[in-house]
């Protein structure tokens, strides 16, 4: 997770951008904020997803094959 402090700034840029224009300094804080939220945000979910397994009514196993090899290669990663 992001620290509290850089999801405040990203929030103080966000509010600020909609009342007054950025400099430029601050357009390019709030772009790299902006990446560095996303890149955890895709980490913790794709942690999600390998957690996740989709059955259908039946009982079978019906996870999509990416999301499978993903795992796989997740879990080879690790050994």
């Amino acid at each position: 997770m992001l620290p509290k402090e850089k999801i405040q700034r990203i929030n103080e840029l966000s509010k600020k951008s909609k009342q007054t224009e950025l400099s430029a300094a601050e357009k390019a804080e709030q772009k790299q904020l902006r990446e560095e939220y996303l890149k955890v945000f895709r980490k913790s979910f794709k942690q999600d997803l390998h957690g996740v397994t989709f059955m259908d009514p039946e009982g079978n196993d019906v996870t999509p094959e990416k999301l499978k090899r993903s795992k796989e290669n997740k879990n080879n990663l690790k050994h």
